[in-house]
C-alpha cells in the first residue's frame, strides 16, 4: 500500500546546549562602534552648530545612544572633546597621506603649510578645538604620525642644505605660523579677511626656516662634509685638538662617495 500523506516536519527547537554555544556579539567591537558613532555625531554637531551645541544630551540623541553611555565611554564631556580632537588629527592625517611629497623640498614645505592652513579654514570649529587649547588630543597616534610627516619634510630640507635653523626650531616655526594664520583669519570679520595675510605669513615662515640657496651644493653626507671642511679653519669654538679630529672625520666622509 502507498504510504499515508506525509506531515510537515516540525521546526526543531534549539537545545539548551546549542543556545549556550551560539556566538554572542563581540562586546569590544560593539563598544568601539558606539564610540566611533558618538565621536562622529559630536564632530558633526561641532561643525554645524559650534562648541556650545556639543552637550552630552545632544550628542547622545544624535548618535542614538543613552546619555549614560557617553560617560561610560569617555568619562565626562572633556573626555569626549579629547576624542573629537583626536578624530580631527586623524582626519587631517588622511589629508596629509593623500598629499604627495614634491621633489623640491622648499616647494614641499610650502605645500604642506598650505595644506594645514586649508584644513583649518575648512574646519574652523574643529581646528579651534584641536589647536585653540593647549595640547588637546596631542597624545593620539594620529597626531604623532602627522608630526613624523612634518619632520620628514624638515629632514629633506636639512639633507639638501636648505635649513637655516635647527630641525626642532623649524618645526616650532612651521606650527606657530600655520596656527597663527588660521586662528587670526578666523577671528576676523569675514569682510576684513585678506588672503594676502596668509601668503605673507607663509613666506615669512619660509624665509625664517630656509636659506635662499642650499648651503651644500652636492647632496649627501660627502657634500656636507666638504662644505663644513672648507669652513672649519674660520671657526673659533673648537680647540686645536678638536679641530684636528673633526677635520679627519670630515676628510673621511668627503672621500666616501669616491
Amino acid at each position: 500500500m502507498p504510504d499515508g500523506p506525509k506531515t510537515a516536519t516540525e521546526p526543531k527547537t534549539a537545545t539548551a546546549t546549542e543556545t549556550a554555544s551560539a556566538p554572542e556579539p563581540d562586546a569590544a567591537a560593539t563598544r568601539g562602534l558606539n564610540r566611533q558613532r558618538v565621536v562622529e555625531a559630536a564632530a558633526d554637531l561641532l561643525a554645524r552648530e559650534g562648541r556650545d551645541a556639543v552637550t552630552t544630551r545632544a550628542v547622545a540623541a544624535a548618535a542614538g545612544v543613552q546619555a549614560p553611555a557617553i560617560y561610560r565611554l569617555f568619562g565626562d564631556k572633556d573626555g569626549l572633546l579629547e576624542a573629537v580632537a583626536e578624530h580631527g588629527y586623524a582626519t587631517f592625517l588622511a589629508a596629509k597621506h593623500a598629499d604627495r611629497p614634491i621633489e623640491d623640498p622648499v616647494a614641499d614645505l610650502r605645500a604642506g603649510w598650505d595644506l594645514a592652513v586649508e584644513f583649518g579654514l575648512a574646519n574652523p570649529e574643529l581646528y579651534a578645538l584641536m589647536y585653540g587649547e593647549p595640547r588637546r588630543g596631542t597624545s593620539s597616534a594620529a597626531f604623532h604620525a602627522g608630526m613624523r610627516i612634518l619632520l620628514g619634510r624638515i629632514s629633506r630640507l636639512a639633507a639638501g642644505g636648505w635649513l637655516r635653523v635647527d630641525e626642532k626650531l623649524a618645526a616650532a616655526l612651521i606650527h606657530a605660523t600655520a596656527r597663527g594664520a588660521v586662528l587670526t583669519w578666523l577671528s576676523q570679520p569675514e569682510n576684513q579677511r585678506d588672503p594676502a595675510l596668509l601668503t605673507a605669513l607663509r613666506e615669512a615662515m619660509v624665509a625664517a626656516v630656509t636659506r635662499d640657496a642650499p648651503a651644500v651644493q652636492d647632496a649627501g653626507p660627502a657634500g656636507a662634509a666638504r662644505a663644513l671642511r672648507a669652513l672649519l679653519p674660520e671657526q673659533t669654538a673648537l680647540t686645536g685638538a678638536e679641530e684636528h679630529l673633526l677635520g679627519e672625520w670630515l676628510d673621511r666622509l668627503a672621500a666616501s662617495d669616491g
